[in-house]
């Protein structure tokens, strides 16, 4: 019988290698699938393998405003964001559901994550600062990355062996609580791919919501199958547009002066195509203002 307390929703772009996985981790559940202009196919295939499931064809305005369209299209009272590109274990998703009952102000509740091997992917993360972003960026984490001081963006020291409310987990797989999206709003349409989660958690939290990690309950995740590495530069102003966004303009605008001098710098250290990306995010970063670089 299906749950009747929970929908999911899964977002597609070219999402042939993983889909069928994907759906068929949530037999048996209300799925709504929007696929953001896939020209693999993905769409003919889910409605011919999959008839229960159902598909909205949108245009691509990215990963945010695919959850919201998803969301806008079912009822129940949680509703499960699962990439194309992972898949539930059994019984997980009613493991996570029975948990979030458990726990009424739990906005957010996020699974252990797999990559594909079956070892552990870390998922949780902290909200970005000048200091965070320094560790990450200029490597400073690779000197001690189980210290909270060095690694707090990627929860260093955190073993993800044990329930703990946290700032952010990724939203390859996470079950929201509608009363909670209800009351902080819909997903920031602004963010095109990359730290929508980030900025989601942020205002649940904000709100006196929490966002837990649960590890009773676990997902496969590739990771990076819909975008492949392509969009580091999107990815890095995914950060400037959460900080402009809740700490000014001024406070990003430091933080691109630091990234700018961070990717120079990679692009001297890596040659090939990865120094190409970080010397064009680079140039990029040195191009314009906080509020042109975000409006382009």
């Amino acid at each position: 019988m299906a749950d009747v307390r929970v929908s999911a929703v899964v977002v597609t772009y070219d999402a042939l290698p993983w889909i069928e996985r994907c759906l068929d981790s949530l037999s048996g559940v209300e799925t709504v699938v929007v696929d953001n202009g896939s020209r693999d196919g993905t769409v003919a295939f889910v409605r011919e393998r999959f008839p229960d499931v159902r598909v909205i064809e949108s245009e691509n305005r990215g990963l945010g405003a695919g959850w919201n369209i998803g969301l806008h299209a079912t009822s129940s009272p949680y509703v499960l964001l699962l990439n194309a590109d992972a898949w539930l274990l059994e019984g997980a998703l009613g493991r996570l559901v029975d948990f979030a009952e458990a726990r009424p102000r739990a906005a957010v509740v996020g699974p252990r994550l797999l990559d594909p091997d079956g070892t552990l992917q870390r998922s949780v993360r902290g909200f970005p600062t000048l200091w965070r972003l320094a560790t990450e960026y200029l490597f400073l984490r690779k000197l001690a990355p189980r210290s909270t001081a060095l690694n707090a963006f990627y929860a260093g020291g955190f073993d993800h062996d044990e329930v703990r409310d946290v700032e952010v987990v990724m939203g390859a797989c996470m079950l929201l609580r509608r009363e909670a999206v209800e009351s902080v709003g819909d997903c920031d349409e602004d963010y095109f791919l990359f730290s929508e989660e980030t900025d989601w958690c942020y205002r649940f939290r904000e709100a006196g919501w929490k966002v837990v990690f649960f590890p009773g309950a676990e997902c496969v995740h590739v990771g990076g199958a819909s975008h492949g590495g392509r969009m580091f530069r999107e990815n890095v102003r995914g950060h400037l547009r959460f900080l402009s966004k809740h700490h000014g303009d001024a406070y990003a605008e430091r933080a691109r002066k630091l990234l700018r001098a961070a990717t120079s710098l990679r692009g001297l250290l890596f040659r090939g195509d990865r120094g190409r990306m970080y010397r064009e995010t680079a140039d990029w970063l040195g191009t314009a203002s906080i509020p042109e670089l975000l409006d382009r």
